[in-house]
């Protein structure tokens, strides 16, 4: 059975950070382009950032490039995102999802999705 498991979201203040951590069981990450997603209240999902199989490719949304990075523990099959320089606007559930070899900024090419984890950021 393939699961994936968000875990590391919470509060921060502006400019603080976060890391925030995917773990897979049933299915080896390596072998799958891993994809976090961002839902805000009222919001469509919306991608943020990506890695292919074998980190072939990373992307990340413009509105977080320099601020996130996405990587991978094959170890641990798991996929983590750094989450720095946070923002208000980065409030938002959290989840991360997997699909074929290669990346996809579509949500509805993804195939197996975890329950997310709740990201709030406030001064």
């Amino acid at each position: 059975q393939y699961q994936l498991v968000e875990s590391g979201g919470g509060l921060a203040q502006p400019g603080g950070s976060l890391r925030l951590s995917c773990a897979a069981s049933g299915f080896n990450v390596r072998y799958y382009a891993i994809g976090w997603f961002r839902q805000a209240p009222g919001k469509e999902r919306e991608g943020v950032s990506c890695i292919s199989s074998s980190a072939g490719s990373i992307n990340y949304a413009d509105s977080v490039k320099g601020r996130f990075t996405i990587s991978r523990d094959n170890a641990k099959n798991t996929v983590y995102l750094q989450m720095n320089s946070l923002k208000p606007e980065d409030t938002a559930v959290y989840y991360c999802a997997a699909r074929g070899l290669y990346c996809s900024p579509l949500s509805r090419e993804y195939s197996y999705w975890g329950q997310g984890t709740q990201v709030t950021v406030f001064s």
